[in-house]
């Protein structure tokens, strides 16, 4: 008698996303945003925006001008705190701030303590941040305007963004837009705990890569920028290698243990800019934020394959123009945000069950 057979998993259903024209309300005391960089949620399901003040053109903060050209804008803080209906709790950050406040805002993260991390991809911004959930200074993780190669253990190049893990008090740093892997350091002192490259290797030396070309073999290094690092409950570490066009998965210890490859015939910046995942139990879904074809992917976790999409490039409610980050809320709600001119953040609601 043949053998059965093997039982393969089944593909989650796709869930449902429908745009809300209406979120976020309008901005509080005449503010406007520049590009919208970076979106986080955090435990009470506030959703946290970091933007860049100093990408707002003359004509969209009028209202600072002298004399004003316009009654509209002034350029909101670079922190923005909104409830689940879009309105702003508050604001802070931007330049002085901090001393070592980036000159090109990126990601944010609000891990389970209320603690807010900001990072920057200026090319002197080589830091990453620690503040309170109201702004007041915590920590910083490397030294503005030095870098030191992909291999330095004490210093960053260009961040893109974190995530931490409290169970293990560690933060874990894509870095970035300048060197070529993850690092970790303990998240309450900031001493460096390790690092890696792709497939959990030590990076390479920092020479310049080629171009990524449609079809080839998968590279032995990530490519620049190495833009996002997200912890699934599993204990899995998704690491966004945007212009190679793929995700790669790792243990915390940063054994490698698989890759996922995301619309490989994306040239130019790359497919895969951010990363989160629907918030069933099994995390059955990976989102897939993707700025060069300003769309979300939807994938099967288990499978790496895609079973749907949403968005599409344009000015309009739920369409994209360089969707750059994004973050799902415990509902299932995905939030994005949106640079170049963009310049904006959504909400799509998720209209679909939650996989039981």
């Amino acid at each position: 008698m043949a053998a059965a057979p093997p039982c393969l998993a089944q593909a989650p259903p796709a869930p449902t996303y429908q745009v809300d024209p209406h979120w976020p309300k309008t901005l509080p005391n005449n503010w406007g945003i520049g590009q919208a960089a970076g979106v986080a949620v955090d435990r009470r399901d506030h959703v946290w925006v970091v933007h860049r003040p100093r990408t707002m053109t003359e004509d969209e903060r009028g209202a600072t001008l002298v004399p004003p050209r316009s009654e509209c804008c002034v350029p909101a803080p670079s922190v923005i705190e909104f409830d689940p209906d879009g309105n702003v709790v508050q604001a802070w950050g931007g330049p002085g701030h901090h001393p070592s406040w980036p000159a090109n805002e990126h990601g944010i993260y609000v891990d389970a303590a209320d603690n807010v991390w900001v990072a920057g991809n200026g090319n002197s911004d080589h830091v990453l941040l620690k503040f309170t959930r109201d702004g007041w200074f915590l920590l910083q993780i490397g030294v503005t305007g030095e870098t030191g190669g992909s291999n330095d253990t004490q210093r960053l190049g260009r961040p893109a963004d974190v995530e931490v893990d409290l169970a293990t008090d560690e933060v874990f740093v894509a870095d970035g837009y300048q060197n070529r892997r993850v690092i970790v350091f303990n998240a309450t002192t900031g001493a460096y705990l390790r690092h890696w490259g792709a497939y959990g290797r030590p990076p390479p030396a920092d020479a310049p890569l080629p171009a990524y070309v449609a079809g080839q073999s998968p590279s032995a290094s990530f490519a620049n920028p190495v833009h996002c690092v997200r912890l699934a409950r599993d204990g899995l570490v998704y690491v966004c290698d945007r212009g190679n066009d793929r995700i790669q998965v790792f243990r915390r210890d940063g054994t490698f243990v698989r890759e996922i490859l995301v619309a490989t015939s994306t040239l130019g910046s790359g497919s895969v800019w951010d990363i989160d995942f629907l918030p069933d139990r099994a995390e059955s879904v990976l989102l897939a934020a993707d700025g060069s074809n300003n769309t979300v992917w939807l994938l099967a976790r288990e499978a790496g394959e895609i079973i749907g999409r949403f968005g599409r490039s344009g000015r309009n409610a739920g369409e994209f123009h360089w969707v750059h980050n994004m973050a799902v809320d415990s509902r299932g709600n995905v939030f994005t945000t949106e640079v170049d001119t963009g310049k904006r953040a959504q909400r799509f609601r998720l209209v679909s069950q939650l996989p039981r």
